[in-house]
Formats: structure tokens, sequence, C-alpha cells
């Protein structure tokens, strides 16, 4: 089979999950985007990566998350060389109060989700969007399914910490 035609193939399998995965861990289309090119021209430069690979839906996830995680350590050097440049500016977003009350809700739980660590955030993916097990996450990132378990334990507990005034002023 022809390098083009089995990258389509590739492509067309899995690269909506990895899509779905990737837009949840970074909140940014266009990094979503940039992360999935990445991956796919790494599998069109080393077109035998998958080859004796027994899960290759796991070795893309894994090879995606790896991506991120890089992107997430070299914007926080380049945060952390701002900060000492002596930028002030604050990058935070708050969310719209003014529009209804599930789209208040919706940017809330977006932004509680944004704030936890991303080690954390792509479990809690993984696990709620991506319907994996414990063990499927592991695999994936390289970790052990406790391990696994217990960033998803973390997560749900800061999201329920940082959530709760939100549950007590529902009547």
């Amino acid at each position: 089979m022809a390098l083009q035609d089995w990258l389509e193939e590739v492509y067309r399998e899995h690269a909506p999950a990895l899509f779905r995965f990737l837009i949840r861990l970074t909140e940014n289309e266009t990094e979503t985007k940039d992360v999935l090119q990445e991956v796919f021209v790494r599998l069109a430069k080393s077109p035998r990566l998958l080859d004796n690979v027994a899960a290759p839906r796991s070795y893309l996830f894994r090879l995606a998350h790896r991506l991120v995680i890089d992107r997430y350590r070299r914007e926080q050097v380049r945060q952390r060389h701002e900060d000492r440049a002596g930028s002030d500016q604050e990058l935070t977003v708050l969310p719209d109060l003014s529009g209804e009350d599930a789209e208040w809700l919706r940017k809330t739980l977006d932004s509680s989700l944004e704030n936890l660590p991303v080690e954390q955030k792509a479990v809690v993916v993984l696990k709620v969007w991506e319907e994996m097990t414990f063990s499927e996450i592991a695999e994936v990132l390289e970790i052990s399914a406790n391990t696994a378990a217990s960033r998803y334990r973390y997560a749900l507990d800061k999201l329920r910490d940082e959530l709760r005034p939100l549950h007590e002023d529902l009547p």
C-alpha cells in the first residue's frame, strides 16, 4: 500500500478520536489541529512507527499526549520568561454572566476543567469523553492503572471543590 493511502486510512480511522481528546485537553482548536498535524507528520516521516504496535490508537493517543505536554512545558517556560521581563498582564477568562444560565454553567464547567493540571485533565478527558477504562488510560499515558485512577479521583475532588459554591447556590 502506498504511503499516502496508508496515511489516509490511519487518519480516517483515528483522527476523529484524537481530535476529541486533544480539543478537550488543549481547549484550543488551533492548537488541537497543530498537534494532530504533528502526529501525522511524524507518521509520514516515520511510517514504520506503527509496525509491531499492538494497539495503534493507544500509541497515537500517547504520542498526542506527549506532544501536548511538550507544548505545555514550552508555554510555561515562555510565560516564566515573560513574567521575569516585567509582563504584568493577567491572562484570565471570566465567565460571561450576562448570558443564559446554561451558557454560564457551560463556561463555568469549562473553566474548572481548564484549571486542572494537564496530567489530571488528560485522565478526565479520556475517562469521560473517550469512555476508556483506567487500564486503557494507563496504556495511553504510560502510567499505572492505579495512577490513572488516583489522578481521576484528585481531578474530581478539585472539580467538586471548585464547583461547590455553584451547587450551594442552586435551589
